[in-house]
């Protein structure tokens, strides 16, 4: 019983072997994943296999890397995608000022407009924060948190990053980053955070925790992120598994 609660299953690395990708992390007890959009071409992708997959949910958003290339049509777009029952948040969307692939005044425009869209369709937001979270905290207090909330996807942050999250009533989902060797302030932020505000994620193709590193990242090796988290908390698997599956439930009303 374990959610994989961000994962991007529409990636081209996936082509060759989905099926068998899906099969493999239902395999290992996944009772659901989630599949990210991340402009307007991969969240009608995420969605079309969430459509096809009782086991998938998606989320349409902007990431900010492609932020210079959202229309404004795009923010309609988008919405239409978000109606659909298995759409169940709207990101990942935010800020990225370590890569600045966008411009960062268009990729805070992207994200207020995204925030709006959230309060627009009641729906969560799963947000990228890296390098920019004085300006995160900033226009988020401005546009105001979500009814329905949201998360901040892969934290990787200091544990002030953490706390100011929290305090703004936002979620922690908490990658493979946590099993390797130099992990920051993570292992400390993962023993204190409450135990109702955070998920595990794969964020795959992507950043695959050991002992998988130098492998693609699939759904399947989310286990060995919630083994990690239960090693620093002192609990066993199975608690972290359930409760992580209890949290994303409730956060995204699966």
């Amino acid at each position: 019983m374990l959610i994989d609660t961000h994962c991007h299953l529409d990636h081209p690395r996936f082509d060759n072997d989905r099926a068998d990708v899906i099969a493999r992390a239902r395999g290992a007890g996944l009772h659901h994943m989630i599949t990210i959009g991340c402009d307007l071409k991969s969240s009608r992708r995420a969605l079309d296999l969430a459509k096809t997959h009782t086991a998938l949910y998606a989320t349409v958003g902007i990431h900010p890397h492609d932020a210079q290339e959202a229309m404004p049509d795009h923010d309609e777009a988008l919405k239409a995608l978000s109606a659909h029952p298995k759409c169940v948040a709207i990101g990942e969307c935010g800020l990225d000022f370590y890569y600045d692939n966008s411009p960062r005044t268009e990729q805070e425009d992207v994200f207020r407009r995204q925030i709006r869209l959230a309060h627009d369709v009641a729906l969560p937001l799963v947000i990228h924060v890296r390098d920019a979270w004085e300006r995160f905290f900033a226009i988020l207090d401005e546009e105001g948190v979500p009814e329905r909330g949201g998360v901040v996807h892969c934290f990787t942050g200091t544990q002030d990053n953490a706390d100011e999250s929290l305090k703004r009533g936002l979620h922690l989902s908490i990658p493979g980053v946590l099993t390797f060797k130099n992990p920051g302030d993570l292992p400390e932020v993962v023993k204190t955070m409450p135990a109702d505000r955070f998920f595990v994620e794969t964020d795959s193709p992507f950043l695959a925790p050991i002992p998988h590193r130098g492998k693609r990242n699939e759904p399947s090796f989310v286990v060995a992120v919630a083994q990690k988290v239960a090693e620093l908390r002192d609990t066993t698997y199975d608690a972290v598994a359930a409760q992580t599956t209890a949290n994303a439930n409730a956060f995204f009303r699966l």
